[in-house]
């Protein structure tokens, strides 16, 4: 399947495009925009609903220990809220999914919906069962599903990546490829991680969009809007130069978006 190309003309996204295309290195910023979790209070506690299956499960359970060692957040898994096919979103929290979503091009992503023009109010994180339970994909393998996962769940606090080159930098933020199971490199949050979330958290907020946070004055289907399918994604706001990374953005108005940030499966014209 083809990927879309559109222009976006508003000057809010141009400028999240000239910042997604910087250089990163390892002492540069790499949050998402500034996009966070609204909370008067650090540490604060993100709720993942476990709506995986299989392997999946252990790999959600590792990446929420490893990105609670965060000074300003914890992460607890809970009982899903939705289920692995639908992976519908629930308010103040982020729901992690696995299913067979088909041959779709990606094999993880992560959705954010944003209130009052930078606050994280719910998202959803899929890991794409079609390729990794397919033998033939060359990276079907544990690790890479550990790093997809981590780094899926990495997005919905905020975070982008580290690194475009390919290279690891030993973060499941970069956009190394693991080769096997025991190619366990970038499968884990860094240190560089942790600095980065206390920046981003670092400020206070006046409200909390966090637990069941009320949704009042937002547009009418911006909570359960359907975003399943790629077309349903919005605006291509940019592409990584390797192509393994897209982010879309579907623009209600008033402050209110929804973005997605997608993994591709290497080597594929998606």
């Amino acid at each position: 399947m083809k990927r879309k190309k559109y222009l976006y003309g508003t000057a809010v996204v141009l400028a999240l495009i000239a910042l997604l295309l910087l250089p990163i290195s390892a002492g540069a910023r790499h949050s998402w925009g500034n996009y966070h979790w609204a909370r008067a209070t650090n540490p604060f506690t993100i709720k993942l609903g476990d709506n995986v299956s299989g392997l999946w499960d252990g790999m959600l359970g590792i990446a929420s220990s490893d990105w609670s060692q965060s000074n300003v957040l914890d992460t607890t898994v809970v009982a899903g809220g939705t289920t692995g096919s639908t992976c519908a979103p629930t308010s103040g929290r982020a729901e992690v999914c696995s299913a067979d979503y088909g041959n779709t091009g990606w094999l993880g992503l992560a959705q954010i919906w944003i209130t009052n023009g930078s606050h994280i109010a719910q998202g959803v994180v899929k890991n794409n069962d079609f390729y990794f339970g397919n033998s033939s994909y060359q990276y079907n393998n544990t690790a890479e599903m550990q790093h997809v996962i981590c780094q899926e769940v990495g997005h919905i606090f905020g975070l982008d990546h580290q690194s475009e080159s390919g290279a690891s930098l030993n973060t499941c933020m970069d956009y190394y490829h693991n080769t096997s199971d025991s190619d366990t490199l970038s499968t884990h949050p860094n240190q560089h991680d942790y600095n980065q979330l206390a920046k981003i958290y670092k400020h206070k907020d006046r409200l909390s969009t966090i637990g069941a946070a009320p949704n009042a004055g937002a547009p009418a289907g911006w909570a359960n809007a359907d975003v399943h399918a790629q077309e349903n994604w919005g605006e291509l706001v940019s592409t990584s130069a390797n192509g393994r990374e897209s982010l879309y953005v579907l623009d209600f108005g008033g402050g209110y978006r929804i973005f997605t940030f997608v993994t591709w499966v290497p080597g594929l014209d998606n």
